[in-house]
């Protein structure tokens, strides 16, 4: 099974916060985000929240731009390798 882990991270002060997230939790890591804007406890603001959101949706964009051009496997062979004397 190959599947992509995808981090953000963002230093601020002597706070590091790091997500780790697939494509499937996406949408949970953007409402964490708005979680962590909402903790007074913590430095993490709505603005770095925003940012951060937006490079999560600029990193899905990308992915699914990628995606779009690699050649779909699952459909049809690209190539036959049967050789002639294989067909009845």
């Amino acid at each position: 099974m190959n599947q992509e882990i995808n981090v953000l991270a963002m230093v601020k002060g002597e706070e590091r916060y790091v997500f780790l997230y697939d494509d499937k939790n996406r949408t949970e890591t953007l409402r964490m985000l708005g979680r962590y804007a909402a903790d007074p406890q913590l430095s993490f603001s709505w603005y770095d929240a925003a940012v951060m959101s937006k490079k999560i949706r600029e990193m899905a964009s990308q992915q699914e731009e990628v995606a779009s051009l690699q050649p779909d496997h699952g459909t049809s062979p690209r190539f036959s390798f049967r050789h002639e004397e294989d067909i009845i």
